[in-house]
């Protein structure tokens, strides 16, 4: 079956965004890194804080003993009579048995809370020494990947700067075990490849409207692109659907177009693929970072003035368009506005919310506050809670 137009430009517009610097996987790795980055900062702190408790513990445990039972050695050696005298004259309360009592009563369980609380402060410890290491090695091994990353995309634009000169030798399996590596689904692989195998016109006028894009931005061009591209397949169906209506029919086939044109103007146009794609461009959202059931799935929810709405929070709070990536739901969540004002006034940061939205989907607003009064009955600080923690 033959790939239309509009397929092979969505095509090129993934394959032009791998092969630049705003590329998708390494925008993706940037954000994993700066997270894991913050993760290994925070757990540095945090370790740093609790070895600090554990030996000021650990030192008051030691002295608990070793002072509790000096205090008790002189206590017993006193006979309150010999100091009768000046214990009452100057009304002096002492009872060195009573205060042994005293200790022997409640220094055992006060020497034990604080070795639970070392216990405690090392068990904490622990988990926070593995959650850096495991920062730790994801930093390292997305290194390596982001190494593996720049000498695939090296090998792409080599790829396609052979394709656009016409000189293009290398083969099919070649090509297919590149694209791989960019996680192209079977179908994509295989036009991709034939695209860079056997360019046509396509390939040719794509990358001079890049070329030519100097004083124009990349969304632009490819905005400007698919609109013409549009017009293009709605002038084909049209055409392709014309028939030719027999003489005798002319009369009653006419009434029946005017019957329906009348009432397509009381239909509004049903909300497809296509437009939900324009409305991504317009409001900043890279469309291709959404798969066709994921746009599908929108669809099913769809409400464009929610969306709208939506997208203008996350813009005037300063929050990452990404987050819709993995969060799609949040596009067409109507209480999306409360949970982020209300997380907002708790003191938690934008960048609180961007980096753990997980809170957002997990919680509609009434539960939301009720897990933020929660904390606050419990004696924390909602602020100082992290959002991973909700």
């Amino acid at each position: 079956m033959k790939t239309s137009t509009l397929e092979v430009t969505k095509l090129l517009d993934k394959l032009y965004n791998l092969r630049g610097s705003d590329s998708v996987i390494f925008k993706e790795m940037e954000i994993q890194e700066k997270q894991a980055e913050e993760t290994r900062d925070r757990t540095t702190e945090e370790k740093r804080n609790l070895q600090e408790k554990i030996a000021t513990l650990e030192e008051d445990s030691k002295n608990l003993s070793e002072q509790g039972k000096k205090l008790t050695q002189v206590l017993e050696g006193i006979d309150k009579n010999e100091f009768a005298t000046v214990i009452d004259r100057l009304n002096i309360s002492f009872d060195p048995e009573a205060i042994v009592a005293k200790l022997n009563e409640t220094l055992p369980e006060t020497i034990n809370t604080v070795n639970d609380d070392i216990k405690a402060s090392e068990d904490k410890l622990k988990e926070v020494e593995e959650e850096m290491s495991s920062a730790i090695t994801t930093i390292e091994e997305i290194g390596i990947r982001k190494d593996t990353a720049v000498a695939n995309q090296e090998k792409l634009n080599e790829y396609f700067e052979l394709a656009l000169a016409g000189n293009i030798n290398i083969t099919r399996d070649s090509i297919t075990a590149l694209l791989e590596q960019f996680n192209f689904n079977e179908e994509e692989t295989r036009e991709a490849a034939k695209i860079l195998m056997f360019p046509e016109d396509a390939l040719y006028e794509y990358d001079k409207k890049i070329k030519d894009s100097e004083k124009r931005s990349i969304s632009e061009v490819l905005k400007e692109a698919k609109s013409q591209e549009d017009i293009v397949s709605t002038t084909e169906e049209k055409v392709e659907e014309s028939e030719v209506v027999p003489k005798e029919e002319a009369v009653e086939t006419l009434d029946e177009v005017r019957v329906t044109e009348d009432a397509s103007k009381n239909v509004e146009k049903k909300f497809d693929k296509e437009d939900l794609m324009d409305l991504f461009s317009e409001l900043g959202i890279d469309y291709l970072d959404y798969t066709t059931s994921d746009l599908e799935e929108i669809l099913k929810h769809f409400d464009e003035k929610v969306i709208r709405r939506n997208v203008a929070i996350f813009k005037n709070n300063d929050l990452n368009l990404d987050v819709f990536t993995d969060n799609m739901s949040l596009l067409y969540d109507k209480e999306l506005e409360a949970k982020v004002d209300r997380l907002l006034r708790i003191g938690k940061s934008a960048l609180d919310i961007y980096l753990n939205p997980s809170v957002l989907t997990k919680y509609d607003y009434r539960n939301l506050d009720k897990a933020i009064i929660l904390l606050q009955n419990s004696g924390l600080d909602p602020k100082k809670v992290p959002l991973m923690a909700y």
